[in-house]
């Protein structure tokens, strides 16, 4: 029997602080490899994603990995950048050093696309910010979910949810509601090929108080680095729970990319970008029970994925664990 190959992720991120723990979690997988990052707005602004980035991967020991700066904001409109959550510099405000990165001449779209034309279904694409990047690379290559092996986000909200039952906002998809529209009406080989790791569930895998402070006494870059992160995150976080912890959305899609064995039930329908007015989700228009949604059918764009339950033990022990022993393996 041979060992399953290391899964070849390229990350497309709005650095922030979940963000850069997601980037941690991966360099230290047994079961993939950061092929490359790829930057957008978010969290904070590009050029602070930009840094954001190459500190956490000079602190992992993958300074060798390259890094193209993306999208500055979203197809149309402005930028709204969440430094009410993540810091004015995406990380906290923790006063690291981040000097600026060298970066590929190509734009982030541009790498995305050369590199799924170079080496056809050999990349998996995470994206942990808005889908500006993606959506700039399939006006480049309409055919670009073809030549990857899978996109996955952080993002959209899953299935619709049990009457009484409320949702964090879907802020990536909210930041370019348009890229998140032409990502899900993309042309693309099956349904699986795009799969949402959806605020439904990250939302309720939460890191508590005693697994960060395992983290504060594990002594070691990546685990201190980890902590600090954690403590800015719980100042926003500790509004929602009045405790110090905080769901690690990102985390959990990386994750999820990396070992799909996590996953216990994926949900696939018919997927759209739906608003009410307020709030823009990308969701499947499919009830708890199966049954379609009460939408018009026209908002309706081709089927797509909801990851809606994970092994939430074992994803944080193993989130714990490699933050915590702080080294690629």
């Amino acid at each position: 029997m041979t060992d399953t190959p290391r899964r070849q992720v390229v990350v497309d991120t709005d650095t922030g602080l979940d963000d850069a723990l997601a980037l941690l979690l991966l360099a230290g997988s047994p079961h993939a490899d950061i092929a490359a990052v790829t930057t957008v707005y978010g969290n904070c602004v590009v050029e602070d994603s930009l840094r954001n980035a190459a500190h956490v991967l000079r602190l992992a020991g993958l300074d060798d990995v390259p890094l193209s700066r993306g999208a500055a904001g979203p197809l149309v409109g402005e930028a709204h950048i969440a430094g009410y959550v993540h810091g004015s510099d995406g990380l906290g405000d923790l006063g690291l050093d981040r000097p600026d990165p060298q970066t590929t001449p190509e734009s982030a779209a541009e790498r995305l696309v050369a590199l799924a034309d170079a080496e056809p279904g050999r990349y998996d694409v995470l994206a942990l910010g808005p889908l500006t990047n993606i959506a700039l690379a399939l006006r480049l290559d309409p055919r670009f979910l073809f030549k990857v092996r899978s996109l996955t986000l952080m993002g959209g909200s899953g299935p619709y949810q049990p009457l009484g039952r409320s949702l964090m906002v879907d802020a990536n998809v909210q930041n370019d509601p348009d890229a998140a529209h032409e990502v899900f009406a993309a042309d693309r080989p099956a349904d699986d090929t795009v799969t949402m790791v959806g605020v439904d569930v990250t939302g309720t895998v939460v890191l508590d108080e005693a697994m960060t402070s395992s983290l504060r006494h594990a002594g070691t870059a990546w685990a201190t680095f980890a902590a600090d992160a954690l403590d800015a995150y719980h100042r926003f976080y500790v509004h929602e729970w009045g405790r110090q912890v905080a769901p690690v959305h990102d985390p959990l899609a990386a994750a999820v990319v990396a070992d799909p064995s996590l996953v216990l039930q994926r949900v696939s329908a018919p997927a759209a970008v739906t608003t009410n007015g307020f709030a823009t989700r990308a969701r499947l228009l499919e009830l708890p029970d199966g049954t379609p949604a009460a939408l018009p059918q026209e908002v309706a764009l081709r089927p797509a994925t909801a990851v809606v339950e994970v092994d939430r033990a074992r994803f944080l022990a193993g989130f714990v664990r490699i933050l915590a022993e702080g080294r690629t393996r």
